[in-house]
């Protein structure tokens, strides 16, 4: 139901509802010039209900405004400091880019564009994070009834081949040479190498290992406990894991913690703090990685202590392990992420699990076709 009234400012309307739950509600505006659009409006307004949205969300809050409302509401205080830098940097992004666009007026078409032009100038990690951000956004609005649909579905990310670095991977037996060439220089008072047996074996991220200590880890049961990191990029310290679920406790084979157990020694209840107390830097760490890899002639692009984490990925697909059992492992808060952070490597086993498929097939038809062989006969 709409009702007219015309003021000195020009014409008003008011639009009044009902709600799922048989509630009165209504909405005015007025400064139409004419009756017609003030008609146009409420027709518009009658067809959002009808659609089942909420007309007293505001349809004329920018894409700009919506992004950062979302920010500060739902992600800043359960974000770390580096995330919120990213969250920051696509909020500015987006304003940017889209300036005083309601987000209502963004269409697929409109968005595609922006991701298209992004990408010129982009690797494809950064589109695929930006794409990221931006479609979690657009999907609360979606589900709190600001606009109809999403309109980041099935985006086509495009990207700078040049500016997307590709990082080599290690194979079974790039690993163990890895492995040895770390163990042959081992030294407590030089923690680096520690740090990145501990991160081939274990699949942690560097800040997860700098930030453990020894009530972490369980002798007896054989486990590591990941419960906080250390701030390396703001000068060190403490600080929450990255998300809930990056807190886990995960199963350590017996060699990693017996070499672990020479770094005792060095008498501080930070696991890899040298004798002088100091946790090696990021920086300090893949340099010695560097160096232990030319030292062993491994010659991998871009290959950094983080690679280490998806060689980690790679051996335990290899050898058969389910990938929810590596997605816990990684402390992922669900299986999609696992899936789309090392989907390359899925998809190289999944081609020599396919064989394996049909051979297994083969096995059990076999009989079937040897039956029906004797039927015939």
């Amino acid at each position: 139901m709409a009702s007219y009234k015309k003021n000195s400012t020009g014409w008003q309307v008011r639009v009044s509802w009902r709600d799922e739950n048989g509630e009165l509600k209504q909405k005015a505006r007025g400064g139409f010039r004419l009756k017609s659009e003030a008609e146009a409006y409420a027709a518009s307004l009658k067809k959002d209900v009808s659609e089942g949205l909420n007309p007293l969300q505001s349809s004329d809050i920018t894409f700009g405004n919506y992004i950062q409302q979302w920010y500060e509401t739902y992600k800043q205080n359960q974000s770390s400091i580096a995330t919120q830098k990213r969250y920051k940097n696509v909020i500015k992004l987006v304003k940017n880019y889209f300036k005083k666009a309601k987000l209502s007026d963004i269409n697929r078409v409109t968005y595609q564009n922006f991701i298209n032009d992004f990408g010129k100038s982009h690797a494809k990690h950064t589109v695929q994070k930006a794409n990221m951000i931006i479609r979690s956004c657009v999907r609360n609005a979606v589900y709190d009834d600001v606009i109809r649909k999403d309109f980041t579905h099935n985006v086509q990310i495009t990207y700078d081949p040049k500016r997307t670095r590709k990082v080599e991977y290690l194979s079974l037996e790039d690993i163990k040479k890895l492995l040895q060439e770390c163990e042959n220089g081992l030294q407590p008072r030089y923690t680096s190498r520690y740090m990145i047996l501990t991160g081939i074996l274990t699949g942690m991220r560097i800040s997860e290992v700098m930030g453990l200590t020894w009530d972490d880890i369980n002798y007896n049961w054989q486990t590591i406990s990941i419960n906080k990191t250390w701030d390396y990029q703001n000068g060190g310290g403490f600080k929450p894991v990255k998300t809930e679920s990056s807190k886990r406790i995960i199963r350590v084979n017996q060699a990693l913690l017996d070499i672990l157990s020479a770094l005792k020694v060095n008498d501080n209840k930070m696991v890899f703090a040298n004798k002088r107390g100091l946790i090696p830097s990021s920086n300090a760490v893949n340099k010695t990685l560097k160096n232990i890899m030319k030292d062993c002639g491994l010659e991998k692009q871009n290959y950094h202590f983080h690679s280490l984490r998806h060689s980690h990925v790679a051996y335990l697909l290899s050898q058969g392990v389910d990938i929810y059992a590596i997605s816990k492992r990684l402390g992922h808060a669900d299986l999609s992420t696992t899936t789309n952070v090392y989907a390359y490597l899925i998809d190289e086993y999944k081609e020599k699990n396919d064989d394996l498929i049909i051979n297994k097939l083969e096995e059990i038809a076999n009989p079937g076709t040897k039956h029906r062989d004797k039927v015939s006969k």
